[in-house]
């Protein structure tokens, strides 16, 4: 075991000698107080160690000392429903040991509860032979939760002995005999956080995560196993889109990273999660949640680990078949915790003082989402889609972190602090928005939705670019400047925007929207404004057209309830034929 000395402090980076023997990104034991630090940075037998809690008071000359294992985080029974720090310590069983709300240095807490017992059913049975990813058994986690215990992903050999019953994550359930002897399994992996669990294949991203948010299934959709980033200004809604797709997206268990972000959006967060009824089963979501709370007050170190924390965990539930979604809220804040420590180790930096590496670890975590076949000989599919904020400074989208996000991921949600100053939420700009998923998901729509669900998707967009370009014209002249066909052209896109993209989170039945629904949504604006073209170009007057009672009804139709959705829209489609016919008739007249 390798051990040195403190030569220099230096907030969060301590310098220490005598550690030729330590290897990168070690984890190591700082001072009398054993405080967790990682080495990042070797030179000769010094090593430039990032300190993982508060460093005041630290003196040259007090020990360190190497445990010679990278960070790693426990991967077992017990995930589900905690709350832990950027490097995996139960916030909750902290404050229980040493009855403080603050964070207390050098406490050492397992991750995962020592006392607790599982009940552990093998589903392997002895002479079996297994190699990594292979299922021994499961445990019912939660109400919601089944866990996999599956083989760990280096190891193979033959099953020699598995019991049954109630055991501690640290008790033995399995003997492997394996080309190196006899190994004892338990409930509990270790894994590296800077290293991906690997997986058998990668699959294309074909599927959408339907997220029951019109403007993201519809508009800007992300694929299951796909990356989404969501930039905006202060106050434009990104917490509020994040516990929206936490809540009804489409997938098994969520990871919730708060990174950096202020101490009372965590604090909403960890009150509301408990209270929030999960959709599918009526049970809180926390059974199916775990949260990562590194707020801005933490060590700063903590922060940039907590990324890597969340994603290692979410690999482990994609491992077992489930699809995981990994909110990151906000990497901004990661991005300015690396800054920090590269300024400390005075390295060369790059644009605004971040460092030239930058793009390349924002990589490096995007890319370990995926929609992939997992190990083992079941072959089971697991999909992880990571979906992270951006808060850069002022708004601006120009600076390198969103900059550096956009080269990487494949949907971009900009939000607009102008629409959420008009109370337009989500927020998202549909002119600045894109998703590249699109083409690869449009044969999916088609085929599981509706036929028609690109073209309708393409004739809306193109009609809110039109009323873009229009609405320059009405600025400097008036709506009475324009044509006939162009204020309806106005009227309809007022329509998309106000009926469809407009949705509140907090009404009970336009929360969610399902995409049959949506689908209906889409066909009453666009039948809207097809008909009443056709009513146009047959002589009908533009005024008796926008007067029609039925566009109330189809403004009102998002609050229907899900089991009348198909009736309401035969009726209201009725009506805008008898409307459009008596328009038409008493031109005729």
């Amino acid at each position: 075991m390798s051990k040195g000395t403190i030569k220099k402090v230096a907030g969060p980076l301590v310098i220490a000698e005598g550690m030729r023997d330590a290897n990168m990104f070690d984890v190591v034991r700082v001072s009398n107080q054993r405080l967790i630090g990682e080495i990042i940075e070797m030179h000769g037998d010094e090593a430039s160690i990032q300190v993982y809690e508060e460093t005041s008071g630290l003196k040259p000359g007090e020990p360190v000392e190497s445990t010679e294992e990278p960070l790693s985080v426990e991967l077992g029974p017990g995930l589900i429903a905690s709350i832990y720090d950027g490097i995996q310590r139960p916030l909750d069983d902290i404050m229980k040991a040493t009855g403080s709300n603050n964070l207390v240095r050098g406490v050492e807490v397992p991750a995962l509860k020592r006392d607790r017992k599982w009940k552990f059913v093998p589903t392997a049975k002895v002479g079996d032979e297994v190699s990594g990813g292979d299922v021994l058994g499961t445990v019912q986690e939660t109400i919601i939760v089944e866990q996999k215990i599956m083989v760990p992903p280096t190891m193979k050999g033959k099953v020699k002995e598995i019991k049954e019953g109630e055991f501690t994550v640290d008790q033995t359930i399995c003997v492997l005999e394996t080309a190196d002897g006899d190994k004892e399994l338990t409930m509990m992996q270790k894994w590296p956080v800077r290293k991906g669990r690997p997986y058998k294949k990668k699959l294309h991203p074909n599927m959408p995560l339907v997220t029951g948010q019109r403007v993201v299934d519809c508009m800007f959709p992300i694929a299951k196993g796909g990356v989404a980033a969501v930039p905006g200004p202060f106050g434009s809604g990104k917490t509020v889109i994040q516990h929206q797709l936490a809540k009804w997206a489409e997938a098994d268990i969520v990871v919730y990273i708060g990174c950096g972000e202020r101490g009372n959006e965590m604090t909403d967060v960890l009150n509301e999660f408990p209270e929030l009824k999960d959709p599918k089963t009526g049970e809180s979501l926390m059974e199916r949640t775990v949260l990562i709370a590194n707020t801005s007050d933490m060590p700063v170190a903590a922060r940039e680990a907590s990324i890597y924390t969340g994603i290692t965990i979410a690999e482990y539930f994609r491992d077992m078949g489930y699809s995981v979604a990994l909110m990151a809220d906000s990497t901004s804040r990661w991005a300015e915790a690396l800054r920090e420590m590269s300024g400390r180790l005075e390295e060369m930096p790059g644009e605004e003082g971040y460092p030239a590496y930058l793009g390349s670890r924002l990589a490096q975590f995007y890319e370990r989402a995926g929609h992939v076949i997992t190990l083992g000989s079941e072959g089971r599919e697991g999909a992880l889609s990571a979906i992270g904020a951006v808060s850069p400074p002022g708004g601006d989208i120009s600076e390198p972190v969103s900059q550096a996000t956009l080269r990487i991921v494949k949907v971009f949600w900009g939000l607009d602090s102008a629409l959420a100053y008009k109370r337009h939420f989500p927020a998202i700009n549909w002119l600045t928005s894109y998703s590249l998923y699109l083409d690869d998901m449009g044969p999916w729509f088609n085929e599981h939705v509706a036929p028609d669900w690109m073209s309708l998707r393409q004739d809306m967009m193109s009609l809110l670019q039109d009323e873009a370009e229009l609405d320059e014209i009405v600025k400097m002249v008036g709506m009475d400047a324009l044509s006939p066909t162009d204020r309806l052209k106005m009227e309809a896109a007022r329509s998309i925007r106000e009926d469809f993209l407009h949705q509140n989170s907090f009404h009970e039945v336009d929360t969610y929207t399902s995409l049959n629904k949506q689908h209906n949504m889409m066909k009453l604006v666009m039948d809207f404004y097809n008909e009443s073209l056709e009513a146009l170009n047959s002589g009908a007057s533009i005024n008796d057209i926008l007067k029609m009672a039925v566009r109330e009804r189809i403004g009102r139709y998002k609050y229907t309830l899900e089991a009348d959705v198909d009736k309401e829209y035969e009726t209201i489609h009725k009506e805008l034929a008898v409307e459009i016919a008596n328009i038409c008739g008493k031109e005729d007249q």
